[in-house]
């Protein structure tokens, strides 16, 4: 749903959008005005799911260890996912390397530069492609971002939710308040106005200049917009990592199923229920089928940890165990220290492993 939308109020916010950008957006991000389409991929897929306080450093590490498309496409995969650890979601790093061997080997080493060309990279949706179509080539295309949804939410009153499945209303709405000239730099400013003025809690209504014909702020709805449908059910998890060593190894694996920290490594794991003590976890079978009546002495009993997942919970431990004698761990790789340092883990378990 949409409140009537009159041609002088569209002018009147391409124009004084604009002119705030112009006079006043002072917000710098080290990936702004750059042409590269690479840098701006990088940038733009880093920044999927991710906010920017925490997707700026693992930017600037990305391109300056892997400063072109060819040096990710040449890279040994490993080292990728090590440079990306700890920043989540890591089909992300995977659609980079597909993406980067996808374009030095099929497209010659060019970044596609037509909107539907873009489209077609791994993890690239209509967004992301928008966006590096803008930035990289000013092609007129309207970017929305959580940011944009917001502000055209409250600006122009519009009720639709914006997490549903019928947002057609944004769209054509964009498209049209969009400086087709200029798409560059209008996509930035609607950006960068959404992330510092029209923010999620406690907007800037007081410096706005878009204040005086806002929906939102006329009619006191500036909380309630933009509407969202969807609450989100969180499951729990609880994890128990065993580290079992013997002669200064470890048994490590790399996670290969369709889950959580799919192509991350993690130490032997079992995951149960419901949160158990030490002594039932000693108990249970996997923990038997582990050691297979193998001598064992426990030396460590970590404090409990929890990494908070959009949709999960994961809860759990590590034990430290060591063996006198070698065992044989299905899909487990004995790793000594040295070479545990070179693996990308989860964050759940780096925070251990830092601890």
């Amino acid at each position: 749903m949409i409140q009537q939308v009159s041609n002088s109020n569209k002018l009147f916010f391409t124009a004084a959008l604009l002119k705030w950008n112009k006079l006043r957006n002072n917000r710098v991000m080290p990936w702004k005005n750059e042409k590269d389409p690479y840098k701006i991929w990088i940038s733009e897929i880093i920044l999927q799911q991710t906010r920017v306080e925490q997707g700026l450093e693992y930017y600037n590490r990305f391109v300056t260890q892997y400063p072109s498309l060819q040096d990710i496409a040449d890279a040994k995969e490993s080292n990728v996912f090590k440079l990306w650890e700890g920043l989540g979601y890591y089909s992300r790093c995977k659609n980079i390397i597909a993406s980067a061997k996808y374009i030095v080997k099929e497209l010659k080493g060019k970044f596609p530069e037509d909107f539907e060309s873009i489209l077609q990279l791994k993890g690239v949706g209509n967004y992301t492609a928008s966006a590096i179509a803008s930035f990289a080539y000013n092609h007129p295309h309207a970017v929305l971002d959580g940011n944009v949804f917001r502000v055209l939410s409250r600006f122009f009153g519009i009720l639709t939710a914006i997490d549903g499945k019928d947002k057609s209303v944004y769209s054509p709405l964009a498209h049209e308040l969009l400086d087709k000239k200029n798409p560059r730099i209008y996509n930035q400013a609607i950006m960068d106005f959404g992330a510092t003025i029209c923010k999620p809690k406690l907007p800037l209504c007081n410096v706005c200049p878009l204040q005086q014909r806002c929906f939102a702020f006329v009619n006191g709805m500036v909380n309630t917009l933009p509407q969202k449908e969807k609450s989100i059910t969180r499951r729990s998890r609880w994890f128990y990592y065993l580290l079992i060593e013997y002669r200064n190894k470890f048994y490590v694996r790399r996670r290969l199923e369709k889950d959580i920290w799919q192509n991350l490594n993690e130490f032997v794991l079992i995951e149960t229920k419901k949160p158990v003590s030490i002594a039932a976890l000693q108990s249970s079978a996997p923990f038997k089928q582990v050691f297979n009546a193998t001598d064992f002495e426990i030396i460590s009993v970590s404090k409990m940890y929890k990494q908070q997942l959009t949709h999960q919970t994961i809860t759990g431990q590590f034990v430290g165990i060591k063996i006198k004698n070698r065992i044989s761990v299905d899909g487990y790789q004995m790793i000594s220290l040295k070479e545990i340092e070179l693996l990308a883990f989860p964050k759940f378990i780096t925070a251990y492993l830092k601890d």
